[in-house]
């Protein structure tokens, strides 16, 4: 058995950046960044960031293009991948990228969703489709999901 899993929870570095392939897929590429925080032996704390390359397709690039800019809070969950190419010097480079397959806006939208609430909104790139999640802030085991389709939402 294998397994090829990343979750990320962290912030964007740059707005997505939006293509199209020649066959009319969109791709969407950006950068999350994640810290990590800890108390070295002398006492001192240490923080190092990470910075995550990722790439969306189809729908779920098209709303990380509408919905995501360069600050937002956002869980990634995907899979890794990387490239290898041979550079115009002659040294062989590499990059990894996690391949998003689903994807949780973080920030607060109670604004735009006319409510007083903190929402949660995923998006699964098999299924165009949003899920709010209203009571992921009261730690529920089994939370309740309330399916909208992306073409209704108000903002």
């Amino acid at each position: 058995m294998n397994l090829n899993k990343a979750m990320i929870i962290g912030n964007l570095t740059r707005d997505p950046e939006i293509k199209t392939t020649l066959s009319g897929q969109s791709v969407a590429s950006f950068a999350v960044a994640t810290n990590l925080i800890w108390t070295d032996q002398s006492g001192q704390k240490q923080e190092k960031v990470e910075f995550h390359n990722i790439v969306a397709w189809r729908r779920l690039a098209e709303i990380c293009g509408q919905y995501l800019k360069k600050g937002s809070k956002i869980y990634i969950e995907g899979r890794l991948q990387t490239h290898d190419w041979t550079g115009q010097d002659g040294i062989k480079r590499y990059r990894t990228e996690i391949i998003a397959e689903n994807m949780i806006m973080l920030d607060r939208v109670a604004t735009n969703m006319g409510q007083n609430q903190s929402n949660r909104q995923q998006v699964i790139a098999n299924e165009p489709v949003i899920n709010i999640d209203e009571s992921f802030d009261n730690n529920e085991t089994n939370p309740t999901e309330e399916e909208i389709k992306v073409e209704n939402i108000p903002f």
